[in-house]
């Protein structure tokens, strides 16, 4: 990233505090020091995503994703370093001077370009293929779905033909190679059947980002076959957690909320009949990335998804994640109808406005539908119903919002609001108070730390206790040097660290950023986020620092009687003898005359 100098970089970076800029994609809570949330780069139910305000970085305690505020931008939106500048700098109105890319950058950069540009081959090919008497059957198909010819061109609707090499072949004949091909998701290459495409016979979807440029494709079969729907692979510019289907019309609707739905064609159907604020996940389930993007242009959701068990199922799964993220939610009800698409042709738009106008909210969908599942003319299921219902009113863990909650359930089921606040306050006790979320299950990072040996884990320990106490480099500088740190990572970090400490300017931002890859970054910012263990005296503190500084001294000794090269055979003798002499002072010495006072 040598495009622009440290000093920009930095001016950038400082404009841009990372909690307000991840804000806008996570929704983050205050937590002593640090704020927190759900992850956007893996799926999980309680919150391991921490952002530090005081060292301008991020870290998942869960999948090791961190960074500073460029790295999130670069791995959320799949950005160039260069296109994370510039969007970070657009932001806070700093004005950046023309730049040359590097050799590598223009690759990435051109690379991308070429896939968007196939990708608009594709999307015209198919339009026009619709359009031609071999996309006959497939035009009746849009048209028995009585979709408007102003609507298939607004979507850029098209037809896959029936060969499976057609469109191969026309992509072919306009100079596209077989590597660009089968990187865009478009074509199959191999052994057994050579080049062939990835739709054929289908009515196509041109699926866009939010800047309308077309990044892939479903499809949907023509007569007999499966899959029905087929959607492209995950490619450099398609990711389907982080796109929505519709939202490059929907965001620029002057409705106040956004209605999300399940498929293609009800996107469609709703737009046409008037409802512009539509969307829909690509072929995969709803995630926090869908709903961190969500969040960017509406805060409350409608969910209008199919009227069957799966739909219920889906909605059941999406509400939580849409609550997580901030935004509040409310069911729409399609019956008699399966979905949007079916209940627009049979009863019009005015009858679905009336449902959006009754759309029930998220909280009490959950109950009616937990309902179903007892028998409300028995004594005995119809307590447990009320025992259910009273454990998920503890996830409100404000009381006046809990209280709002009892009142609207406690009428419409009859049970009278002091009877069900009670119920809630004794399931309550039973179960320790109010819920709080749970401690992460994914268990990635409990396999992470078996893994760590102690050495690794007291480096990083060192660091982050350096980097959020900078008043001990005093007390620990005459022990430690960046060469007691054995891991290559924390060594770097460490040189990086006690550079600015011992200049009074600390920045620790500023320190992921001498590696390009994002993978060292992660690293060097989990270097600096290690758990402390809680110590209630100066003492205990003494004690703990002391003893990790022994364990590296003691380690580092160790490396040097390993060493057998009888290079420099002399010196490592030397240098043997002063660690040994220190590391006896250090025992005999108390660290806590010298420690800083807490607080």
């Amino acid at each position: 990233m040598p495009y622009y100098s440290e000093d920009l970089k930095e001016e950038v970076r400082s404009a841009n505090d990372i909690v307000d800029v991840i804000s806008g994609y996570v929704r983050l809570q205050k937590k002593g020091s640090s704020y927190v949330g759900l992850c956007p780069f893996h799926n999980e139910k309680s919150g391991s995503f921490h952002v530090s305000q005081n060292k301008q970085l991020y870290h998942c305690f869960g999948c090791g994703a961190g960074g500073d505020v460029f790295a999130f931008l670069m791995e959320y939106e799949n950005f160039s370093f260069r296109e994370a500048m510039e969007q970070l700098a657009d932001r806070v109105g700093i004005t950046l001077p023309a730049q040359e890319l590097s050799v590598q950058e223009k690759r990435e950069s051109d690379y991308r370009a070429r896939l968007l540009e196939v990708n608009r081959e594709a999307g015209k090919y198919y339009y026009l293929l619709l359009r031609s008497d071999r996309g006959a059957h497939a035009l009746d198909y849009f048209r028995n779905r009585k979709l408007s010819d102003e609507t298939m061109k607004k979507f850029g609707l098209g037809y896959a033909d029936k060969y499976s090499d057609d469109l191969y072949r026309y992509l072919r004949s306009k100079g596209y190679d077989d590597q660009l091909l089968k990187d865009s998701g478009l074509i199959m290459i191999d052994e057994k059947r050579g080049a062939h495409d990835k739709f054929w016979n289908r009515a196509m979807f041109p699926i866009m980002n939010v800047y309308n440029k077309i990044i892939g494709f479903g499809g949907r079969v023509m007569g007999e076959g499966e899959p029905k729907y087929l959607n492209s692979p995950e490619t450099q510019i398609f990711d389907k957690s982080r796109n929505l289907y519709g939202l490059n019309l929907a965001r620029a609707s002057k409705r106040a909320q956004l209605l999300l739905c399940e498929g293609y064609m009800d996107v469609i159907a709703l737009h046409q009949a008037g409802f512009d604020n539509a969307v829909a996940s690509l072929g995969t389930a709803f995630t926090s990335g869908h709903a961190s993007l969500l969040k960017r242009y509406a805060k409350e959701v409608y969910l209008t998804f199919d009227s069957d068990n799966a739909g219920v199922k889906a909605a059941l799964r999406a509400i939580p994640i849409l609550k997580e993220a901030g935004i509040a939610a409310k069911v729409i009800r399609m019956e008699p109808y399966k979905d949007p698409d079916e209940f627009i042709r049979a009863l019009g738009a005015d009858a679905y406005q009336e449902r959006i106008d009754q759309a029930e909210n998220s909280f009490m969908f959950e109950i009616r539908i937990l309902e179903q599942n007892y028998n409300m003319n028995d004594p005995h299921d119809k307590t447990a119903f009320y025992q259910e219902t009273a454990r998920k009113l503890l996830e409100f863990q404000e009381t006046l919002e809990r209280n709002n909650y009892i009142e609207a359930v406690a009428q419409k089921y009859q049970i009278g609001f002091e009877n069900l606040r009670s119920l809630v306050a004794q399931v309550s006790t039973q179960t320790g108070l109010v819920q709080r979320p749970q401690p992460l299950k994914s268990g990635v990072r409990k396999k992470e730390i078996s893994r760590e040996d102690g050495i690794l884990k007291s480096q990083k320990l060192l660091l982050t206790w350096l980097s959020e106490e900078p008043a001990l480099y005093p007390v620990i500088h005459e022990y430690i040097t960046p060469e007691d740190f054995p891991d290559e990572i924390c060594r770097h970090a460490a040189v990086a660290l006690f550079e600015q400490l011992e200049t009074g300017s600390l920045n620790l931002a500023r320190i992921p950023g001498h590696f390009e890859d994002l993978t060292e970054q992660r690293e060097i910012v989990s270097a600096f986020h290690e758990t402390i263990r809680e110590v209630k005296t100066r003492t205990e503190r003494g004690k703990a620092l002391k003893d990790t500084i022994l364990k590296l001294k003691e380690h580092h000794l160790q490396i040097l009687r390993e060493n057998h090269d009888p290079n420099g055979m002399q010196e490592r003798f030397s240098q043997m003898l002063q660690e040994k002499k220190m590391l006896e002072a250090l025992r005999r010495k108390e660290l806590l005359p010298q420690m800083p006072e807490e607080g």
